[in-house]
């Protein structure tokens, strides 16, 4: 008994490989054989797209508006290990395209995702949710996540197609 108590849960599990899995990828890009550091990655097909809804570029378009220097700004949407079920979505704006970087355009807005991140996020949409406590960007769908908690903050994944990315 002593044993099975011992053990950390699945969750922790995961992460820890996901955790892992970032890192060994992020050596990869890194090496200098890697020859994706070089290459501009071009964003998917459609199906895999991920897309902002229109309330989202609204958002978006008014912060642009707002700042001088933000006209170049994109929204980075990125994958990290943590929040209450696992995973957690981070939201910036970014100046800044990386190599590993996925753009996704709608109405003249940009929506960054690393190529990490991006498996997790294949086939999501990027929403803007004004509410009475607090008014953010998420994840509104989620076709890799199994479940998550109330803020859509975190979220779990479906472990089997994780597993095959």
């Amino acid at each position: 008994m002593a044993m099975a108590s011992a053990r950390p849960p699945l969750l922790r599990c995961f992460a820890l490989l996901f955790n892992s899995r970032v890192r060994a990828n992020h050596r990869l890009l890194a090496s200098p054989f890697s020859t994706a550091g070089n290459a501009e990655i071009p964003s998917p097909v459609e199906p895999e797209a991920v897309s902002l809804t229109d309330n989202c570029v609204r958002r978006l378009k008014e912060l642009h508006s707002k700042e001088s220097s933000a006209e170049s700004n994109m929204l980075r949407l990125s994958v990290e290990a943590g929040g209450c079920s696992g995973f957690q979505y981070t939201f910036a704006l970014d100046d800044k395209k990386n190599s590993d970087d996925r753009v996704f355009e709608k109405n003249g807005v940009k929506l960054v995702v690393d190529n990490v991140s991006y498996d997790f996020v294949k086939g999501s949409t990027v929403d803007y949710v004004e509410e009475l406590i607090c008014s953010s960007f998420v994840v509104s769908t989620n076709p890799s996540a199994v479940g998550g908690c109330s803020c859509k903050s975190s979220f779990m994944v479906n472990l089997f197609s994780a597993l095959l990315v």
